[in-house]
């Protein structure tokens, strides 16, 4: 029985150490040509800027091309599906975020993958806070009166978001479900559609990103309350956080970063990793980034893979809870 166990044991041995020189010779050879970032959304959007904006910073680090491809479609599970069935070679790569390497898995039945199985993390970009907005004429100027109003008002208080499904839905959900609160959702098309519904008094209330949002609070046309990140932002430094504003705990930040097919070799997930950090601490990249409300984040693949974690189970208990069907 020992003999065997020594043969088995040789044998296993002898099939790893190739696969480890391997991937060891990619690594050192790596890259040997141009790599593509899968950008799951459409072009001119806040994922594809980002994208085009971190292709270019981490070209000259890495000796060759990084061009952006963008594959939108069904809450960007087409573009990761892509990924997903690429080589795991570190020639192709995801530009992901909450949609596609979280909450759309949860939500499509025909999604096409597991996040946590498909994909190798590589790094984690930033993470982009979204704003309590509400309308002029609803007259609320704090978190406060939004609660007052929807505890002495049960199901008249409206919010709207980008859909069902969504980051902006979901957030809603979890401030109902964190302050027991009834309050209805009113789903649009887009994000732009559900400014619009706060702007003209079709809704009260939004968790809205800031692309549309900040305009929107600079012009007038709605009003600031709050912001749902850790601290206040300096885009809008006179709005209080969520906590700040009286809803303990109460953070939720869309975040965006870059992963590869899983079994990606470990030495091309770190160069990568090593690669898009130095781009993030730059004096080139950063400030960008920043103008975009995107707080970047220095840490490894490994930290990028608790954080990963962290966040699927975050958002499946908001989803289990609030009884949103898979579509």
């Amino acid at each position: 029985m020992f003999l065997r166990a020594i043969t088995a044991f040789t044998a296993a041995l002898g099939l790893l150490v190739p696969t480890i020189m391997g991937n060891l010779a990619a690594a050192a050879e790596y890259p040997a040509k141009p790599i593509r970032l899968v950008a799951a959304f459409a072009p001119g959007g806040p994922a594809d800027v980002v994208a085009r904006l971190i292709a270019a910073a981490i070209s000259p680090g890495l000796g060759k091309a990084v061009y952006v491809e963008n594959r939108p479609g069904a809450g960007g599970t087409v573009g990761a599906r892509d990924v997903a069935a690429s080589a795991p070679d570190g020639y192709t790569l995801l530009l992901g975020n909450t949609a596609n390497l979280v909450i759309s898995p949860l939500l499509y039945r025909e999604a096409g993958y597991d996040p946590a199985r498909a994909f190798a993390a590589v790094a984690l970009l930033g993470t982009t806070p979204n704003l309590l907005i509400a309308s002029n004429a609803s007259g609320f100027t704090s978190v406060q009166d939004v609660i007052a109003y929807a505890r002495k008002n049960p199901g008249k208080l409206n919010y709207a978001s980008a859909g069902i499904g969504t980051p902006l839905h979901l957030i809603g959900e979890m401030f109902k479900q964190r302050l027991g609160l009834d309050i209805v959702h009113i789903p649009y098309k887009s994000g732009g559609q559900a400014t619009q519904a706060v702007m003209k008094g079709e809704t009260q209330i939004s968790f809205d990103s800031p692309e549309p949002a900040l305009p929107a609070i600079r012009n007038g046309t709605v009003r600031g309350l709050a912001v749902t990140s850790e601290t206040r932002i300096p885009q809008a430094a006179n709005l209080p956080t969520m906590i700040e504003a009286g809803v303990p705990d109460f953070v939720s930040v869309s975040f965006t970063g870059i992963a590869a097919p899983a079994g990606t070799p470990q030495p091309i997930v770190d160069r990568l990793n090593r690669e898009i950090m130095k781009a993030l601490g730059s004096e080139q990249l950063k400030p960008r980034l920043t103008n975009l409300a995107v707080a970047t984040h220095i840490g490894t693949a490994a930290d990028f893979t608790v954080f990963l974690e962290q966040q699927r189970h975050r958002w499946s208990d908001v989803i289990a809870r609030a009884n949103i069907p898979k579509e």
